[in-house]
């Protein structure tokens, strides 16, 4: 099994407009259970195939927190058909991560979130056109004002890409606000480098913003300039790609 699970998990390239770009076929394993079910045992709630704990990269038991964030790995595997391809198990590989990697590194990727603080994405922006300025208000200043009034943070705005200092008081409190537990911590590390936004990371992990309006603020520009030049296809492939990792990760912090 542990062959199998490294072969499946390691070194693949992930996105598929990408691997395609590299001209790089991934070598697929093919389906070798007929169930993925969910069993609570020491370790949480595993996710078994046909009665056999999965194993991650590293060997540690592949297991969630809470059955609803099980039954969603469960029903990832169940999904493969005839072969098992990474690239559409994006719960399972951030549940990797959480277990594999962050587990033994919280304070490290904390800090990576924090370091987002100092320079988000939020903070710059727009000198024109009006309609983008507009835009970026209408979706950006809200979670300015939760960090204020919510989180006692109170950020620097700036005009164009030049950067701007925020005071140490305003990146302590909101950094204060990163979960601590494995899974969110692993969720919203995510969330702040797929968005590029630690605030966006946070109003979501809080229940300030749903997921969708997440998505939306952090393309904002993306999808201004769409709508004034057209669409961006090969734009818009890497991004469904972006799209399905963070929607994992949003499902981490509804059920962890």
């Amino acid at each position: 099994m542990r062959d199998i699970f490294n072969d499946i998990f390691e070194n693949q390239p992930l996105d598929p407009t990408e691997a395609a770009r590299r001209n790089v076929r991934p070598q697929l394993r093919k389906r070798f259970y007929e169930r993925a079910h969910v069993a609570q045992g020491g370790e949480g709630f595993a996710v078994l195939l046909d009665e056999r704990p999965i194993r991650t990269p590293a060997r540690r038991a592949l297991a969630a927190p809470s059955r609803a964030l099980a039954e969603s790995l469960a029903a990832e595997w169940d999904a493969q058909q005839g072969v098992i391809d990474p690239a559409r198990m994006p719960l399972t590989r951030l549940a990797n991560v959480a277990i594999d990697a962050v587990a033994d590194k919280r304070a490290d990727v904390a800090a990576e979130v924090e370091s987002y603080l100092g320079n988000d994405l939020l903070f710059y922006r727009a000198e024109g056109p009006q309609g983008l300025v507009d835009r970026q208000a209408l979706l950006w200043d809200p979670v300015i004002g939760w960090a204020r009034d919510e989180l006692d943070a109170r950020f620097v705005l700036a005009q164009g890409v030049m950067p701007v200092a925020q005071p140490r008081e305003a990146i302590a409190a909101a950094a204060g606000r990163i979960p601590q537990d494995v899974w969110r911590l692993t969720a919203v590390a995510s969330v702040t480098t797929l968005t590029g936004s630690g605030l966006l990371a946070l109003a979501l992990a809080h229940g300030e913003l749903d997921a969708a309006a997440v998505w939306a603020a952090a393309h904002v520009d993306e999808d201004w300039q769409m709508a004034q030049w057209g669409r961006d296809d090969l734009a818009l492939d890497r991004r469904a790609f972006r799209e399905a990792e963070f929607n994992a990760a949003a499902r981490v912090l509804a059920d962890a």
